[in-house]
């Protein structure tokens, strides 16, 4: 007698494939295998890290280099900035300038180049002038303008003022007005008219040259290391409209005649003329008055 295999183990007929499979998911819940993750390897950290520092450093070499372009660009325009201050006190000074013949030890025109340059001289300078507040309604000053040494490595174009017949002040010593930073030159240059050149030296102290060259170069801030801006210099020249006042045209006329007779434009009227105007006394007699002769001119200007 033949039996099927389906019923030859013991227990009954064998489980269908279906209930085989839930068996086997029921037993895997009960006891789960451990499942394996992937992870990063220690070259592909090192990677990483490599790419994010290439980018840092990428971004803080375009933020160097934006912030030194800055500070270039700045100290540029402060350069351009001063040397317009400078040269524009400089050209309404110049502008101004006054001179008289007879008194030439109160109106001598200086200018020396060198280690040390110096360009001094008398103007009345206008309403809107550097420190006029300091100087009141005395408009008629001594202008010197010199290049001081600050430290070992920088100069400074500074100006000095006095009223005429005044010596300078202590302050005004002490503190001068700073026109330019860390100059690296100035040249002050005279046209003459004899040379038809310009010359470094003005030696004709009883006239002024009929035009004034000025050369003013400018560095960087010397404070700010790091900055490399160029050095920039301006050339200016500057037309000076007034000339010296002859000694036979200087004061006003004097009404009371006195002191040494001659020398005086011809004022009709009585009394003799002379250079002072102070006097009280009558001159001698010219001889060309309808009246007894012309008198001076009073020499009361300084």
């Amino acid at each position: 007698m033949k039996f099927s295999s389906r019923h030859s183990r013991v227990g009954g007929p064998a489980p269908a494939p279906g209930a085989r499979n839930l068996l086997y998911s029921r037993l895997s819940t009960l006891n789960p295998r451990p499942v394996r993750r992937r992870a990063f390897t220690l070259v592909e950290v090192m990677v990483a890290i490599a790419i994010f520092a290439l980018l840092v450093t990428a971004v803080y070499s375009t933020w160097v280099l934006l912030i030194k372009s800055s500070q270039v660009g700045q100290e540029a325009a402060a350069q351009v900035q001063r040397q317009r201050i400078a040269i524009r006190t400089l050209e309404d000074s110049l502008t101004c300038i006054q001179s008289f013949q007879a008194s030439m030890q109160y109106y001598t025109f200086l200018v020396e180049n060198g280690p040390q340059p110096q360009l001094s001289f008398v103007a009345r300078v206008p309403d809107v002038f550097p420190r006029n507040g300091r100087f009141g309604d005395f408009n008629l000053r001594r202008l010197t303008f010199t290049v001081e040494a600050v430290s070992d490595s920088e100069k400074d174009l500074v100006l000095r003022q006095n009223p005429i017949l005044m010596d300078v002040d202590p302050v005004e010593q002490s503190t001068p007005l700073v026109l330019a930073r860390n100059v690296q030159d100035f040249i002050v240059e005279c046209w003459d008219t004899n040379q038809l050149d310009w010359v470094d030296t003005w030696d004709n102290t009883n006239a002024l040259p009929p035009m004034v060259r000025v050369t003013l170069a400018l560095g960087s801030n010397l404070k700010n290391t790091s900055s490399k801006a160029p050095v920039n210099a301006v050339v200016r020249e500057i037309a000076i409209p007034s000339g010296t006042m002859p000694q036979s045209a200087q004061g006003g006329q004097g009404s009371r005649g006195g002191g040494a007779g001659g020398g005086g434009l011809p004022v009709p009227g009585g009394g003799g003329g002379g250079a002072g105007g102070h006097g009280t006394g009558g001159g001698q007699s010219g001889a060309h008055g309808p009246a007894g002769g012309f008198g001076g001119m009073g020499g009361s200007h300084p």
